[in-house]
């Protein structure tokens, strides 16, 4: 998976934030949700495509 379609599915997570934002007519807590889970899915793939997934490394110790 490209940076791109990752970007991409993040600012879809923060678009489906700010919509469920508007149906509980609270639209900055929908943003910032969105927001939220959208740096974790970020963060998920770009781990994955570097292919640190697992920090079970006893060579290196933990990794960022």
């Amino acid at each position: 998976m490209t940076r791109t379609s990752s970007i991409l599915i993040s600012l879809g997570v923060i678009a489906l934030g700010t919509i469920i934002g508007v149906i509980l007519q609270n639209v900055l807590l929908g943003v910032l949700l969105g927001v939220l889970v959208a740096l974790g899915v970020f963060l998920a793939f770009e781990s994955r495509r570097g292919r640190n997934a697992g920090v079970n490394d006893e060579d290196h110790g933990i990794e960022l």
